[in-house]
C-alpha cells in the first residue's frame, strides 16, 4: 500500500503544473471578455508601455510615418489649390513653398518642418499666410508626438526588468526544525555588485477555499508572515539571505503535515520590492559565505546556491509536533511529598517517607522539599 502512495506521489510530481505566477515572475492569467476595451485607450500612454517591444517599435514609426505623410499631403494640397504646381518654372509667380513640385517633395518638406532639420533647398515664403499656419500647427502637433513617443520609448527601456534577472531564488524551499520550530525556508541572492536599497520581501499563498456557508473562493491569497513584525522583512541583500517562515497558530501550514502536503493544491509566491542603486527606479520581483585568504574578502559561492541536504524533520504536523513538545515538558513521575505532610504520618509511614526524600535528593529529582506535590 505504501509503494502504490509513493507511486502516485510520484507521478503527481512528474505532472506539469500550471502556474499562476511563471518562474520569470510574469503572471499566467489571461483577461477574457472584456467589453470594456475603451478603458485600454484611456490610459493609452500605459497601454503603449506594457506592450511587446515588436509592437511597440511598429506603432513608433506608424506614428511618425503616419504625422509625415498627413502633413505632405496637405503641404501638396496648399500647393495645388494655389495653383503652385501649373506655374513651375515661373519666375513671376511666388509659390507658397519654394522648389515643391510634387507629393514627394511636399513630404519631404513635411520631414524636414517635424524633425527641425533645417530647410535646405525647399523653403517657405512670406506670401502664403495658410502656409504659416500650417507651418505651426505642425510644428506643436510634432512636439506633441515627439514627447510622447519618446517618452513611451524611454519608459520603456529604464523599466528594471532586466534588473530582476540578477536575483535568484533557490530551486527548492524546504520546511526543517529551527530553534526547535517547523519552519519554511528558501534563499535569495543578488548577482549584481550594485546592491538594491530598501529592498522587502513578502510572500503570498495561492489556495483555493471553500468556506463554513459552502462558498469555493479560487485562487484565495493568504499573507505568509516573513519577519514583518520584527523587521526581518527588510533585507540587506548584500550576500544571499535564507528567508525564515515559522509555521505556528497563524501560519497557513499550521494543521498540515508532509502526507497533506504531497496532495495540495497549492502555490507560494515570493515578492520581492525595492530600489535600483544605480537609477532610483523602484523594481519590483542557501549558499556558503567562504573568506578567503588571498583578496581577504567574503567570497560567495554561486555553485552550492540551490543544494539542500536532508535533516531529521519530523512529518506531522507543526500544531501536533507543538502539542508533543508541550506533554515532553510536564513530568513523568510524582514528586516525593514535602516533611512538613509527613508529621501526621505513622512512625513507619514517616521512616518509609524520609528514606524516599533522600533517595530522591540523591537522584536531583526535588528541587525544593517545601513545595506541594504535582504533576
Amino acid at each position: 500500500m505504501l509503494q502504490e502512495t509513493s507511486c502516485k506521489d510520484r507521478e503527481r510530481t512528474k505532472q506539469k503544473i500550471q502556474r499562476y505566477v511563471r518562474k520569470d515572475g510574469k503572471c499566467n492569467v489571461h483577461h477574457g471578455n472584456v467589453r470594456e476595451t475603451y478603458r485600454y485607450l484611456t490610459d493609452i500612454f500605459t497601454t503603449l508601455v506594457d506592450l511587446k517591444w515588436r509592437f511597440n517599435l511598429f506603432i513608433f514609426v506608424l506614428v511618425y510615418t503616419v504625422t509625415w505623410l498627413f502633413f505632405g499631403f496637405m503641404w501638396w494640397l496648399i500647393a495645388y489649390i494655389r495653383g503652385d504646381l501649373e506655374h513651375i518654372g515661373d519666375n513671376q509667380w511666388t509659390p507658397c513653398v519654394n522648389n515643391l513640385n510634387g507629393f514627394v517633395t511636399a513630404f519631404l518638406f513635411s520631414i524636414e518642418t517635424e524633425t527641425t532639420i533645417g530647410y535646405g533647398h525647399r523653403v517657405i515664403t512670406d506670401k502664403c499666410p495658410e502656409g504659416i499656419v500650417l507651418l505651426l500647427v505642425q510644428s506643436v502637433l510634432g512636439s506633441i508626438v515627439n514627447a510622447f513617443m519618446v517618452g513611451c520609448m524611454f519608459v520603456k527601456i529604464s523599466q528594471p526588468k532586466k534588473r530582476a534577472e540578477t536575483l535568484v531564488f533557490s530551486t527548492n524551499a524546504v520546511i526543517s526544525i529551527r530553534d526547535g520550530r517547523l519552519c519554511l525556508m528558501f534563499r535569495v541572492g543578488d548577482l549584481r555588485n550594485s546592491h538594491i536599497v530598501e529592498a522587502s520581501i513578502r510572500t503570498k499563498l495561492i489556495k483555493s477555499k471553500q468556506t463554513k456557508e459552502g462558498e469555493f473562493i479560487p485562487l484565495n491569497q493568504t499573507d505568509m508572515n516573513v519577519g514583518y513584525d520584527t523587521g526581518d522583512d527588510r533585507l540587506f541583500l548584500v550576500s544571499p539571505l535564507i528567508i525564515c517562515h515559522e509555521i505556528n497558530q497563524h501560519s497557513p501550514f499550521w494543521e498540515i503535515s508532509k502526507e497533506h502536503l504531497a496532495h495540495e493544491e497549492l502555490e507560494i509566491v515570493v515578492i520581492l520590492e525595492g530600489m535600483v542603486e544605480a537609477t532610483g527606479t523602484p523594481l519590483k520581483s542557501a549558499v556558503v559565505s567562504l573568506f578567503t585568504v588571498k583578496t581577504r574578502q567574503y567570497e560567495v559561492d554561486y555553485n552550492s546556491f540551490h543544494d539542500i541536504y536532508e535533516t531529521n524533520t519530523p512529518s506531522c504536523s507543526a500544531r501536533e509536533l507543538a502539542e508533543v513538545t508541550a506533554r515532553s515538558r510536564l513530568p513523568l513521575t510524582w514528586s516525593v511529598s514535602s516533611r512538613l505532610s509527613t508529621q501526621g504520618l505513622p512512625d513507619s509511614q514517616e521512616k518509609r517517607s524520609a528514606a524516599a526524600e533522600e533517595l530522591a535528593e540523591q537522584n536531583g529529582d526535588v528541587a525544593n522539599t517545601e513545595s506541594e506535590s504535582k504533576v
